[in-house]
């Protein structure tokens, strides 16, 4: 059942569910009457803090796992903590230097994306991940050169110096002349765009009858491109650090669960997948355990956030996963301030 809007809960329900929530994400274990009623500014008996938790239970925000044991937030109860109640915890002065300072060293961005997603771990006590950007290389000259009768070598080379050769399927016989003119249009006109760019104003140029490409040549620059626009080597790569933090003491009581968070961290093009729906937000998103299909058996939560080139365009997500007792208050700040702060090393 949908969980209440948080105005819809009474002050006096409203605080000990926050206090639940918070204890629980503190210490990993249900919360009992008898230590809420310790609170000093609830001024409530055991046996009042338990009719209230009894009417959070009914609505769905708590749960007991035991008849004798407290109550813990459902994950429903989490989702409405984090987006009504919750207050952040703004990463310190230090603590921005520091992972500001780490991400500035020198060196290839390939070891800043491994140090990022070190950092995210370190940062959350469960696993950090990076997904590397999309290698999207600029073209510099493409030359279609003819194999056999049916087949040619499509040779393309990038304004990085990067030469890669993929063979295109002609289906048909053609000429030496034809096969020049495609390459010729190629290059001549879409020299410093991205596949997706070259491909795009292709298609335009072709459909609209500017090109001066007859049929076959036309055929041939369509398919040269899209050898490399549909390669499905260009997936992203993520980088996930700090597994082994996932084997807490909590997770010795439900080993199934973390077995099946690391089977879907084994999975990673599924987690990839997940963090890919965080690319076009325009903040950190929050998942939180069956609201995503991936981690419904794990019962596990994401924290993602995209980073950005300083043009403001996003290359890529980051974002740590964990139990969904994660400190989502401390976590979701430092997450987009890693992102910011990776976003300035990208350049």
């Amino acid at each position: 059942m949908p969980s209440p809007p948080i105005h819809e809960l009474t002050d006096r329900a409203r605080e000990i569910f926050r206090l639940v929530v918070e204890d629980y994400l503190s210490s990993g274990h249900p919360v009992g009457s008898k230590a809420l009623a310790q609170h000093g500014g609830l001024n409530l008996s055991p046996a009042s803090i338990r009719s209230v938790l009894s009417d959070l239970e009914m609505l769905g925000l708590l749960a007991a796992p035991h008849t004798s044991a407290g109550r813990m937030p459902t994950e429903s109860g989490l989702r409405l903590f984090v987006d009504g109640i919750m207050q952040v915890a703004e990463p310190t002065a230090e603590e921005r230097a520091a992972i500001e300072q780490q991400l500035s060293e020198p060196g290839p961005i390939e070891a800043a994306l491994e140090k990022t997603s070190a950092i995210l771990s370190d940062i959350s006590g469960a696993a950090g991940m990076v997904m590397v950007p999309r290698n999207e290389p600029r073209l510099a000259q493409m030359r279609l050169v003819p194999l056999d009768a049916s087949r040619a070598l499509a040779v393309l080379v990038g304004e990085d110096g990067n030469v890669e050769n993929r063979i295109v399927e002609l289906g048909s016989a053609v000429s030496t002349a034809t096969l020049e003119q495609a390459g010729n249009f190629i290059s001549a006109r879409l020299v410093g765009k991205t596949l997706a760019e070259a491909a795009q104003a292709m298609q335009a140029e072709i459909v609209s009858g500017k090109s001066a490409l007859d049929t076959a040549s036309a055929a041939l620059v369509e398919a040269g491109i899209a050898v490399w626009s549909e390669d499905p080597a260009n997936r992203p790569v993520l980088i996930v650090r700090g597994q082994a933090k996932l084997l807490d003491e909590g997770a010795l009581e439900n080993l199934e669960r973390v077995r099946s968070l690391l089977d879907d961290l084994e999975n990673k093009q599924s987690v990839a997948s997940l963090l890919e729906r965080a690319r076009k937000a325009d903040a950190t998103r929050i998942f939180i355990g069956a609201e995503n299909r991936l981690f419904a058996l794990s019962g596990s939560s994401v924290i993602a956030a995209p980073y950005r080139d300083r043009t403001g365009k996003v290359v890529g997500v980051l974002g740590v996963i964990g139990p969904t007792r994660l400190n989502y208050a401390r976590i979701i700040p430092m997450v987009d301030f890693t992102a910011q702060s990776l976003g300035k090393r990208i350049g």
